[in-house]
């Protein structure tokens, strides 16, 4: 008796997926891309006029401008993904049964078992995207971002190129230029500082050059007067210059320690803050926005589930497919908005906090209890039966 070739035998642990699997997959995943793009670019776009106003006042490029909003993808992503997952694997298995190909696929034995391999091995690449844009990319894409924006509030140079506008970049501060060069020589410069009421100074040049040096942001100034008020506005000082150099970075708003925000902070900060001033109130806030970091993208297997349910459970005819897609949609939606209730409730009760995974496997639980044939109208014809 020969020994069998190594070719002819299978590892039992090797698992072995039908093709139908990784059409279904690659029917899946195309719509997840699509949506996700689509319902990021709108939201991305609203969410980046907040951004506009504070880059067109400070001279900032349009460079800037996209880093910023480049910074604030990640924790769209985070919400977007899985409902778009959801809202794909409704689309993609509607679509398949009602051209009638989950048919053919279980006439030639694909179960229902092996259907739902590929939308959860779906949702299990959406999970991990959305796992790795919450505990990662989004507070570092936030800490980065508020980092950013105090860097451009506190930039005087940049309030200064905005040619022919008073800027008021902070209380008591105005400066003014009338023009501005292709060379960067200003015209007409005007910076007024009443930040000590008693003795506002106010510096008028006809030229200048703004000039970064490595001790800081210069305002050269030729050709000009400073004119210091002094007893109310009954003594005035007027002295007149040829060259005379201003400090801005005197001007510049002063950097001021505060705590990171939540968004701003990794799982391991949330969980174990080092910073002496967190309250205990603070500390159960982070505590629970700790656990609902974790259990977000649970809900990808609940969707996919769910969404699995609502095609492959009842009737065919137009009508009740429309019904069940639109309690599948509510189901989902429901979901989300109590976990947003939870979200309310933990900071004042920690124990709350086992809400956050109890709700996804509630999801899961009830669309798995639905594919093995326990609905509601089955176990009431079961149980009417047993009664008779």
């Amino acid at each position: 008796m020969s020994a069998p070739s190594l070719r002819s035998v299978n590892p039992p642990w090797r698992l072995r997926l039908p093709r139908l699997s990784f059409y279904v997959l690659g029917q899946l995943l195309v719509p997840v891309a699509v949506l996700s793009i689509l319902m990021t670019s709108v939201i991305w776009l609203v969410s980046s006029l907040q951004f506009l106003d504070l880059v067109i006042n400070r001279g900032q490029s349009a460079l800037t401008f996209l880093y910023l909003v480049l910074l604030v993808l990640p924790t769209l992503l985070v919400i977007i993904m899985p409902i778009a997952f959801f809202f794909a694997a409704l689309f993609t298995l509607n679509r398949l049964q009602s051209d009638s190909e989950l048919v053919v696929m279980a006439s030639a034995g694909y179960s229902l078992r092996q259907l739902a391999v590929p939308v959860l091995g779906c949702a299990a690449i959406v999970m991990a995207l959305t796992y790795a844009c919450l505990l990662y990319f989004s507070p570092a894409g936030q800490r980065a971002l508020r980092d950013k924006v105090l860097d451009i509030r506190a930039d005087m140079a940049g309030a200064l190129l905005n040619e022919g506008d008073f800027n008021t970049s902070q209380r008591g501060l105005t400066i003014f230029i009338r023009q501005i060069s292709y060379k960067g020589e200003i015209r007409g410069v005007l910076v007024h500082d009443n930040r000590d009421h008693a003795r506002p100074i106010t510096y008028i040049a006809e030229k200048g050059i703004l000039a970064q040096t490595p001790v800081g942001t210069r305002l050269i100034m030729l050709d000009g007067t400073i004119e210091t008020s002094a007893q109310a506005g009954k003594q005035l000082q007027l002295l007149h210059f040829d060259r005379y150099t201003v400090n801005l970075d005197q001007f510049s708003e002063p950097a001021r320690y505060t705590l990171r925000k939540m968004n701003e902070r990794y799982l391991g900060e949330l969980l174990w803050p080092s910073e002496r001033s967190v309250t205990p109130a603070i500390r159960n806030q982070f505590f629970a926005e700790a656990h609902n970091r974790i259990s977000q993208p649970l809900y990808c297997i609940a969707f996919g589930l769910i969404a699995l349910a609502a095609v492959m459970r009842g009737r065919r005819q137009r009508g009740s497919i429309a019904l069940r897609l639109t309690v599948a949609s509510l189901a989902a939606a429901g979901l989300r908005i109590a976990s947003y209730g939870v979200l309310g409730l933990a900071p004042r009760h920690p124990a709350v906090v086992a809400l956050f995974y109890l709700l996804p496997l509630l999801g899961a639980g009830s669309a798995i209890a639905l594919l093995a044939g326990y609905s509601p109208n089955a176990l009431l014809a079961r149980f009417g039966t047993r009664t008779a």
